[in-house]
């Protein structure tokens, strides 16, 4: 009996012997799956919410194409994300060549206060424009309407659809598709070698200065390595290696360094810790960045440009031909025209001055208030362009006093502005070639002289260069041209100026020697477009009631776009008619009086 009974416990111990390595063995996997995610995924808390912005594929974008509710509707493209600006919505679909007289902008109300049953408002409108965005994207922009859509209460969606299209889109995931907000949002992403820089809106940062990217991570998106759509999805997230204002610097998963060319269209966001020291939180932004195809990849032994330009424009067509063939006979070779959303037909003018041979080139940057982070991007896209690289504005022309009033020469009978007779000629790009050797400068400032309106009421006919002749006395501020290979890591930059490599410096042009004419202050009708559009993201914008001293203002105007008394007769000081007459004596076709931007225009 007591053989039986030692039989039955040893037994009984046995088995639970057993169940208790099975659970040892299980609770160690689990530990091993915690360190794989730690190392690989990012191990951390965040909001949920956030967490589905990530994925690009079409079936699991941020809004999905909705069912049509009656047999009748069509679905011919895909909504991926809707953006909401101060005064329009930006939003994207999957299909390229779209025509925006093609499409309607239709906005959805859900109207379900109080108890009564549920109504549905639709407004439609046209969308305002389109563009192609990249390889496999367009985006589309839609008025704020002021109607029953944009009162208080409701469910509210916008929705594109083409013209005539009948039927609507289902009702249970209309619901789910409000837009996104511009103050907070990872909003583009290129490739620099090892690394990716993210530019984000909502990091809340201190402005001009580089912060510490400890608490800062990147995180990449599910995509297919295959254009079939075979291979695993994955969730990467790396550590950030440099922060400043809007952009985030982070190590490439090394699964993307090794197939850097799979990588395009793979969505990326930024996360930031928070909370305190016992509950810390790391929070994912929303997105709509992907790796694109303009991230930095030179071709081998290619030849470099040696002075590029970028610029940032809005509704400038009018103004770019004339800065434009002026500063390319000076010998800039190649043009980053940023377009910020214009709409005054200007990618027609940069088409036709690319056909014409003056290498301009038009990117899409629909990003309002983000000039600090469009010239870093250009500064990153040109640098295995360009040697040099010069950031100043379609108002702001060089002039280079000594070359210009010295050695002239006899008038050549040709009418071509490239004719070696003419003094002065690319001279910009010999200033920066005088220093491409060296092994300390990395930045070229030159001091600005600002024009007032010179006693002008409208835009001059034959350019700014030949209106604008009164200035202020003293010079203010200044231009750079930079090497973009020797910026600083974090790509801060004040619009005027680049934060530069330890080590390097930059070097003050002397006032006899180079200038820039900044055409700052013109005619009324022009100025005045200055209180409705701001690009700079430091800079307030003028309709609020905030630095009215300011230098980025015009003295003595207030918060409304409202013509002071003999606004033609300010910011005279000085009569300057260098660049005026030098033009006109040079320039000038000997029969007509025609200067080469206007002959463009015939």
């Amino acid at each position: 009996m007591d053989t039986e009974q030692k039989r039955k416990r040893k037994r009984v111990l046995t088995k639970h012997f057993h169940i208790s390595s099975r659970t040892i063995f299980l609770c160690f996997s689990f530990i091993i799956f915690l360190i794989f995610l730690s190392n690989y995924h990012g191990f951390f808390t965040h909001k949920p919410s956030t967490l589905s912005l990530l994925y690009s594929s079409a079936s699991n974008s941020v809004l999905d194409p909705l069912q049509p509710s009656t047999p009748t509707a069509t679905v011919s493209f895909t909504l991926q994300h809707q953006i909401l600006f101060p005064n329009h919505y930006l939003i994207f679909i999957t299909k390229k060549n779209q025509s925006h007289q093609s499409l309607e902008c239709v906005y959805y109300t859900l109207q379900t206060n109080g108890s009564t049953k549920p109504v549905l408002d639709v407004h439609v409108e046209p969308v305002q424009s389109m563009d192609f965005y990249d390889e496999s994207r367009s985006i589309a922009r839609c008025p704020f309407t002021q109607t029953n859509f944009s009162t208080s209460g409701g469910v509210k969606v916008v929705d594109l659809r083409r013209s005539g299209e009948m039927g609507r889109r289902s009702f249970g995931v209309l619901k789910n598709q409000k837009p996104q907000s511009w103050d907070r949002v990872a909003y583009e992403a290129i490739l620099d070698g090892d690394t990716v820089v993210v530019f984000v809106k909502g990091l809340n940062l201190r402005p001009h200065k580089i912060s510490d990217p400890t608490n800062f991570r990147c995180h990449f998106g599910l995509r297919s390595f295959h254009k079939d759509g075979a291979g695993a999805a994955f969730l990467l997230s790396t550590k950030a290696v440099s922060v400043a204002q809007e952009i985030v610097r982070c190590v490439l998963p090394q699964s993307i360094r090794n197939k850097p060319d799979k990588a395009f269209g793979v969505r990326v966001t930024v996360s930031n810790l928070s909370g305190n020291l016992r509950h810390q939180v790391r929070t994912l932004l929303p997105s709509v960045a992907r790796i694109g195809s303009g991230s930095v990849h030179r071709k081998k032994n290619s030849e470099k440009y040696e002075l590029c330009v970028c610029t940032m424009v809005w509704n400038q067509a009018s103004a770019i031909r004339e800065w434009v063939m002026y500063h390319s006979w000076l010998g800039v070779e190649r043009w980053f025209i940023y377009d910020n959303n214009s709409d005054d037909d200007i990618e027609k003018v940069i088409n036709d001055l690319d056909f014409e041979g003056y290498n301009v080139s038009r990117k899409v940057w629909p990003w309002i208030k983000t000039q600090e982070a469009g010239f870093s991007h250009c500064a990153l896209t040109a640098r295995d362009e360009c040697k040099w690289v010069g950031f100043f504005d379609v108002d702001e022309f060089f002039y280079f006093p000594n070359e210009f009033r010295h050695n002239h020469l006899a008038k050549s009978d040709s009418n071509s502005i490239s004719s070696s007779v003419v003094p002065g000629e690319n001279s910009l790009r010999s200033m920066v070639a005088n220093f491409s050797s060296s092994t300390s400068i990395a930045e070229i400032r030159t001091a600005c002289h600002s024009f007032g309106p010179s006693g002008l009421n409208s835009h001059p006919k034959k350019g700014v260069t030949i209106g604008y002749t009164c200035r202020l006395q003293s010079a203010e501020r200044h231009k750079s041209i930079v090497r973009p290979d020797l910026l600083d890591d974090s790509l801060l930059n004040v619009v005027h100026h680049f934060q530069l490599k330890d080590g390097f410096d930059y070097y003050n042009m002397p006032e006899g020697s180079a200038i820039v004419n900044h055409y700052k202050y013109q005619v009324w009708e022009s100025f005045k477009q200055k209180f409705f559009r701001r690009v700079a993201t430091y800079v307030v914008d003028w309709q609020e009631d905030q630095n009215k001293g300011s230098k980025d203002r015009a003295p003595g105007l207030g918060t409304e776009a409202i013509e002071p008394v003999n606004w033609r007769l300010r910011f005279c000081e000085v009569w300057d008619t260098g660049l005026k007459d030098y033009l006109l004596s040079y320039f000038a076709d000997p029969m007509t009086g025609l200067l080469p931007w206007e002959k463009s225009l015939l």
